[in-house]
């Protein structure tokens, strides 16, 4: 059984499936959206990574903050936006930490490249060729996913791959599986 067939989504699923279309325009609806995508991402406080479909709006732009880590340690940039970003290049698949704003509290263990290479347009409409490695691959990966109707939970592909966190009696934070019901 699939695991995303044994999730229960957030009320928004059919807005986070959908795929995104493409900015053709930069008008100052493009620009708006930009700008709510910056502060929505650092409103979010541990966010590192927000595409436009999670704010309900279809269109192939995210914002992501680079020189992060997944333990949360290293405090990562400002919010730098991809539009229409598209993968020329992808490699160095490794499991590692996956989690989504779309979905408070749930992380998973996923597969996905350490290494990118993207083009697509920047925040000004210029076009940008760009290598992505290590943790910052992995955080442009999920954003480009979610341009295309992809969660992180879809690629999870074991169960005992979905945890939360919480504090232990040490006030250490520890993964606490996720108990998937048939």
């Amino acid at each position: 059984m699939a695991v995303k067939s044994i999730i229960l989504y957030n009320d928004n699923e059919a807005a986070l499936r959908k795929v995104s279309e493409p900015v053709t325009v930069f008008n100052r609806r493009t620009k708006k959206l930009i700008q709510d995508l910056k502060e929505t991402l650092l409103d979010a406080g541990n966010g590192i990574g927000l595409a436009a479909p999670q704010i309900n709006a279809h269109q192939r732009i995210v914002a992501v903050r680079l020189g992060g880590d997944a333990n949360g340690e290293k405090e990562p940039g400002p919010p730098l936006i991809l539009i229409n970003p598209e993968i020329v290049t992808e490699e160095q698949l490794e499991k590692g930490f996956d989690g989504c704003l779309s979905f408070p509290g749930l992380f998973a263990d996923t597969i996905r490249p350490h290494y990118l290479r993207v083009t697509g347009l920047n925040e000004w409409g210029k076009p940008f060729d760009r290598v992505f490695e290590g943790f910052d691959a992995v955080v442009v990966h999920h954003e480009i996913d979610h341009l295309n109707g992809v969660l992180f939970i879809d690629r999870v592909t074991r169960p005992e791959d979905l945890y939360t966190v919480r504090e232990n009696e040490e006030g250490k934070l520890i993964r606490v599986p996720v108990t998937v019901r048939t």
